[in-house]
């Protein structure tokens, strides 16, 4: 089993689960959290044509996918293809962390693995 872990703009984030949905991913968790990566904060327009940077953190929304093995590359596409804000990409577009999941148990009737997904 693996988890895919993606991290992407708030705006994104409609287009992301609609392509989640069309390829068959129906179970996810999505959580607003904030934080900094290349893009090192925004560029603010403080008046006058003046803009000033801020290095702060940034809303993002992180994406937590459990899936199959085999289903890894056809969620892992969905979301590249979605969470890009323009056909290049941008910085700030986000991440992608894929690890591996050793065991997962369901609360409610003690499945184990696969099952419990």
């Amino acid at each position: 089993m693996i988890r895919i872990e993606a991290i992407v703009r708030p705006d994104r984030i409609n287009i992301i689960i609609d392509a989640l949905d069309a390829v068959g991913c129906r179970g996810f968790n999505v959580q607003n959290v904030n934080g900094r990566g290349q893009q090192q904060g925004v560029e603010v327009f403080t008046g006058r044509g003046a803009t000033t940077a801020t290095r702060t953190s940034l809303p993002k929304v992180l994406i937590t996918i459990v899936v199959r093995d085999g289903d890894k590359d056809k969620i892992i596409e969905a979301i590249l293809g979605a969470a890009k804000s323009s056909e290049e990409g941008a910085i700030g577009d986000g991440k992608i962390f894929v690890s591996v999941i050793s065991e997962v148990i369901r609360v409610r009737t003690g499945e184990r693995d696969e099952s419990a997904l």
